[in-house]
């Protein structure tokens, strides 16, 4: 067996693992190195964290939720209401995987269309809603 350390003790001549070794027999002019430097990541494709952070992001959404003929209905008879006494309402909606809020009045319900035209409080313009995608209506 060949000898991979000759100036050191016995018990450590055949020793390749240098961590086995005591301090005191090892090189002391040996460089520290870059520590833990070395290890940490590098962003050379921003493209890969760019995908990740869309990968998170894609975790919060939620499906459309499905409205049974009960919910539908309650959302119909309050709608009709609003409209005809112009109160202000709290509607929430799902759009893209996430459920918004918004305060506005009803100004029509176009069932030909399935759309909601709203107006906000402030009265900053008509938006319009899809049906499908309106889940209460407060």
């Amino acid at each position: 067996m060949k000898i991979i350390n000759p100036d050191m003790p016995e018990p450590y001549k055949y020793e390749t693992d240098y961590r086995k070794i005591p301090r005191e027999y090892l090189n002391p002019r040996i460089p520290k190195g870059r520590n833990i430097v070395k290890w940490q990541p590098f962003k050379s494709l921003p493209i890969q964290y760019e995908m990740l952070d869309q990968y998170v992001e894609d975790q919060n959404k939620i499906d459309m939720p499905l409205l049974s003929q009960e919910q539908l209905e309650e959302i119909n008879d309050k709608v009709s209401y609003k409209i005809e006494n112009n109160i202000i309402s709290e509607i929430s909606y799902w759009e893209n995987g996430y459920v918004y809020s918004i305060q506005c009045y009803i100004k029509k319900v176009d069932e030909i269309n399935g759309i909601m035209i709203i107006m906000k409080e402030n009265n900053n313009g008509k938006i319009q809603l899809p049906l499908s995608s309106i889940m209460s209506v407060e």
